[in-house]
């Protein structure tokens, strides 16, 4: 196993539907010695029965994103935290990457390239453009599968306690120290969010939350809109 050791830390409410896939996915890095973390924040439904045997530590946090994953890292002993979201879909070349990224170049965070599982032709125009817009802004979203040195994550403070975009703010944070290694392979992620409201109503609901918390909108306001359009999958 490479020296740097990982901490994957998984964020998750009533995600039953999916959370088996991705910590299946994950078992291999759990045997090459890396850290699987799972914060729970209030499931009702099979979630934490489901994740538990698949995980090295599974810990209950209060609900939102931010929140959960700052609790999750607060307990990672790797020298790199990844962040991925309970729909995310990775290869099994993943850590190779992140650990050859942050070590070849002087970068201390990074992300993926990302791909949506829906097929509207759309989704292949929100892709590009979420993949162009990151590599030329230097912000990457929670999909895109976020990792850092562990020592830059709390250097900056982590992720800010706000209920919505604590992804953009951690990006705003970490630039401050590095510009980002943006890797081109793709990370899957769920379109499910997309395919809920129809896929063009929610790329400009998208593009309003983020142009509205760029001028100082209210997170917890946003927040309230953005889970308008987001639906987790259910067991099955």
């Amino acid at each position: 196993m490479s020296a740097d050791r990982l901490s994957v830390v998984i964020p998750c409410v009533d995600e039953g539907g999916v959370i088996e896939r991705l910590l299946d996915s994950l078992q291999p890095l759990r045997k090459a010695g890396h850290e699987l973390i799972l914060v729970d924040g209030g499931s009702t439904d099979s979630t934490v029965a489901l994740a538990a045997p698949h995980v090295d530590h599974l810990i209950d946090a209060p609900r939102g994103r931010a929140r959960q994953m700052n609790a999750g890292a607060h307990i990672a002993s790797g020298d790199i935290l990844w962040f991925l979201h309970a729909d995310s879909t990775v290869s099994c070349d993943a850590v190779e990457l992140i650990v050859k990224g942050l070590t070849s170049v002087e970068c201390c965070w990074g992300r993926f390239d990302v791909s949506l599982s829906g097929h509207h032709p759309l989704l292949r125009v929100v892709e590009f453009m979420m993949n162009w817009r990151s590599r030329l802004t230097g912000i990457a979203t929670g999909d895109q599968g976020i990792f850092v040195r562990r020592h830059a994550f709390f250097t900056v403070g982590g992720f800010p306690d706000i209920a919505l975009m604590e992804d953009i703010a951690l990006s705003r944070r970490l630039k401050r120290l590095s510009r980002p290694h943006c890797l081109r392979q793709r990370i899957g992620t769920s379109s499910r969010r997309w395919e809920k409201q129809g896929v063009v109503v929610t790329i400009f609901r998208m593009w309003w939350l983020r142009l509205a918390f760029a001028l100082g909108a209210d997170p917890d306001k946003l927040a309230r809109q953005y889970h308008q359009c987001s639906s987790p999958i259910q067991d099955s």
